[in-house]
């Protein structure tokens, strides 16, 4: 299939999103011995947030990317602004009860407002668009999908979803492949990679330092933290863990909760104005029930960008188009005639309960980590947090503490192969 002649911005992965990157910036190592407030790692959403958040609390910041800014999920994933948190509500009442899970649902409320808030505070220009839709794919589902919605509606008050039947959701999504859902027109989708280096832009503005290029390598403890890189070190009273799926090593804590998990991506070539309006006509943003799930959307380029497929593996597919193709095709068959421009992956972070690791690891040392696919408002919202936590002694924090984060069975030899076993099997009982 041929690829598209749009060329990544240099030092990002190839994907569509890196070659419509706007306000990329090169950016020098760390090759010097710094001394700041707070030394935050990692330079994807939660990290430029708190940078952000922290400048303007007038703390003096460095960011240490091992890559480029926005190298890993930030700037790779399906751009998908969801409501609420990755478990429903009920799953947290169970955990928190229900005041932990309503304070837990106005953090993800929260969220959305702040991706709002920045895209028009700094005018990023990333291609936001509302809407979302949850299809279902099995009819025995349907039922209990609507009455969470009306509970939303009644125990929520969140007004912005409605149940759909199937022939709505077939009218608004294009395919006869699911029979309802819901439709939420308070979340959304944008271009992340955009929304990631309009942030960046923004905590330099503000005088944070963002230094790429720059792995860190140890954490040396002691009345200052050393974050030591290959060139340089930075000297802190505070150290923040941003890296997610590409932190392993640094906290044994962290290490045994949280796990990296590749998602897969494609987009096609450009559409014609007609033919999206007979896919998506509402343009809204799509997800599946699957355990595994699919998720799709039009681009502002009326390119039809289609995620699915997880792995465990160290290695990306070899061919990530023919991995994924066959998840698009089953939802649109009428889609085979179409040019495949851009497929890629990336590496994002998941606990055992699909909640966020975002709390104190020990004195002086934050972290906020493990999204689980809703890493867009979550981890944008939670650079915020930390940055309250740390600039005010902020305690919004403790919602997202107070939820259960058990290691992964297996210990470090067995818990990739027993994920491994378990997507597999969550994958056959979605498929069968």
């Amino acid at each position: 299939m041929t690829k598209a002649p749009l060329q990544p911005a240099r030092g990002y992965p190839a994907s569509l999103y890196a070659a419509t990157a706007k306000g990329v910036t090169e950016r020098p190592a760390l090759s010097e011995v710094r001394d700041a407030d707070v030394c935050i790692v990692g330079a994807g959403f939660t990290g430029l947030s708190a940078a952000l958040h922290l400048a303007e609390h007038g703390l003096s910041v460095v960011v240490l990317e091992a890559e480029r800014a926005g190298w890993g999920a930030s700037g790779r994933n399906g751009g998908q602004l969801h409501s609420g948190q990755r478990r429903d509500p009920y799953w947290l009442e169970q955990q928190v009860g229900k005041d932990g899970a309503r304070a837990l649902w106005d953090l993800g409320e929260a969220a959305k407002t702040l991706v709002g808030d920045l895209i028009g505070r700094f005018h990023i220009d990333c291609d936001y668009q509302p809407g979302l839709i949850h299809a279902v794919h099995r009819e025995r589902d349907v039922a209990e999908e609507h009455k969470f919605a009306e509970d939303l509606r009644a125990d929520y008050g969140y007004d912005a979803i409605e149940p759909m039947d199937r022939a709505q959701i077939g009218a608004a999504l294009g395919t006869d492949m699911f029979f309802g859902g819901w439709r939420d027109s308070g979340a959304g989708h944008l271009h992340p990679l955009n929304f990631a280096l309009g942030i960046a832009g923004a905590a330099e503005r503000a005088g944070a330092l963002v230094f790429e290029h720059s792995k860190v390598l140890e954490i040396k403890e002691g009345a200052k933290k050393t974050i030591v890189t290959e060139r340089g070190s930075v000297r802190a009273d505070t150290v923040l863990l941003a890296g997610n799926g590409y932190m392993q090593g640094l906290a044994p804590d962290i290490d045994r909760r949280v796990l990296p998990i590749n998602n897969f991506i494609l987009a096609t070539e450009k559409l014609p104005d007609e033919r999206v309006a007979a896919l998506i006509p509402g343009r809204e943003c799509a997800a599946d029930s699957r355990f595994v799930i699919n998720y799709w959307r039009m681009t502002a380029d009326n390119r039809m960008l289609f995620g699915g497929g997880e792995n465990c593996s160290p290695n990306f597919p070899p061919d990530i188009a023919g991995f994924v193709r066959p998840h698009m095709l089953k939802i649109y068959p009428q889609l085979e005639d179409c040019r495949i421009d851009f497929a890629w992956g990336g590496t994002l972070a998941v606990t055992a309960h699909r909640v966020p690791f975002i709390k104190r690891v020990s004195s002086g040392i934050y972290a906020g980590v493990g999204y689980c696919g809703h890493g867009v408002g979550i981890a944008t919202h939670t650079g915020k947090i930390l940055a309250d936590a740390i600039a005010k002694g902020d305690s919004t924090l403790d919602a997202y503490a107070r939820l259960p984060l058990p290691a992964f069975p297996g210990g470090r030899l067995f818990r990739t192969p027993l994920l491994a076993a378990a997507l597999f099997w969550y994958g056959m009982r979605d498929r069968f």
